[in-house]
């Protein structure tokens, strides 16, 4: 986790660098996290054959690394809003254990 949040913090700052943080630069950070979904909408379609026309085009690891994409987009989103990424996603951690202890 420790390599994460240093890719997440140093991505920040970079972005911050070239594009600054103001809140445009938020929202296009957010718009961003669908931006990659929708890429792993695509890469699922591919990898289950959904489109007879192109057949399966995809494997489930790239799949799973498009859905890497998204959680490291959020998580740099998260930071740019001005939060730790880390303690954030901790806390949501935190709460989905609490309701799945029954």
């Amino acid at each position: 986790m420790e390599m994460v949040t240093q890719a997440v913090k140093t991505a920040a700052r970079w972005l911050d660098s070239h594009h600054g943080n103001d809140r445009q630069q938020q929202t296009l950070r957010i718009l961003k996290v669908t931006e990659e979904a929708g890429e792993v909408a695509q890469a699922w379609i591919g990898f289950i054959g959904q489109n007879p026309r192109k057949g399966i085009t995809h494997t489930d690891r790239e799949v799973a690394d498009e859905l890497a994409d998204v959680a490291l987009t959020a998580l740099v989103a998260i930071e740019s809003l001005g939060f730790d990424a880390q303690e954030v996603l901790s806390a949501c951690a935190t709460k989905v254990l609490m309701r799945l202890d029954l």
